[in-house]
């Protein structure tokens, strides 16, 4: 627990499971019966589509998609990525973006203590690693959410250890003109889901502070 926020290691979880646990976790936080709370887990391999998702972004290879009412577009979860699931109780009046440059500034954080520098691109959300010699501008930690009731659901995915090639079928989050990346692979040394959850953990405060 940290600040008022309960972190839930559930370990590796069906996409659907944990889609029923954060329905089942949201209500009681919105009835006021649980506090806020973050499901920290890895899924088995998933595509899973926001509302803006468009046909072209889709895999073309008939490979499984499942639509979930998040913002944003298409993405992939899977083994060597951490996944948070924050339900919190957002201040009123709520503010979507103040908490979405949270999360990122959290995601940021994280980056930096295992020595990647990361930040923002204007215009997108997630988390960058800056334009360099080795390529474009490439995400290494994506955010979906969606807000209802001023409690929110979905949340963070951070590449620590993945197999980055799931990537190729989709455009990722519908942009075609950056990559995608993990820790491992910018910092050229293995970078486990094991190493980043408690890190995470530590940082998991920054999402409800209203400081920022």
């Amino acid at each position: 627990m940290t600040s008022g926020l309960t972190a839930v290691r559930a370990g590796l979880l069906d996409y659907q499971a944990a889609w029923d646990e954060q329905r089942r976790l949201h209500e009681a936080v919105v009835a006021g019966e649980q506090g806020d709370t973050v499901l920290l887990l890895e899924h088995p391999s998933v595509y899973t589509a926001g509302k803006r998702t468009e046909p072209w972004d889709r895999p073309t290879d008939g490979t499984p998609v499942i639509d979930v009412d998040r913002g944003g577009k298409i993405t992939w979860h899977g083994p060597g990525q951490l996944v948070g699931y924050p339900i919190v109780r957002l201040p009123d009046p709520v503010d979507v973006v103040a908490y979405v440059r949270r999360t990122e500034q959290m995601l940021i954080d994280v980056c930096a203590e295992f020595g990647l520098t990361a930040g923002r691109v204007e215009g997108r959300s997630g988390v960058w690693v800056p334009e360099d010699d080795r390529g474009p501008a490439r995400k290494v930690a994506a955010i979906g959410i969606r807000v209802a009731r001023g409690v929110t659901l979905h949340g963070f995915a951070i590449n620590c250890d993945c197999d980055l090639s799931y990537y190729d079928r989709i455009v990722a989050c519908g942009i075609r003109d950056a990559g995608t990346t993990s820790l491992s692979a910018e910092l050229g040394r293995p970078v486990t889901v094991a190493d980043v959850l408690p890190v995470v953990e530590r940082h998991l405060s920054t999402i409800v502070s209203v400081a920022s």
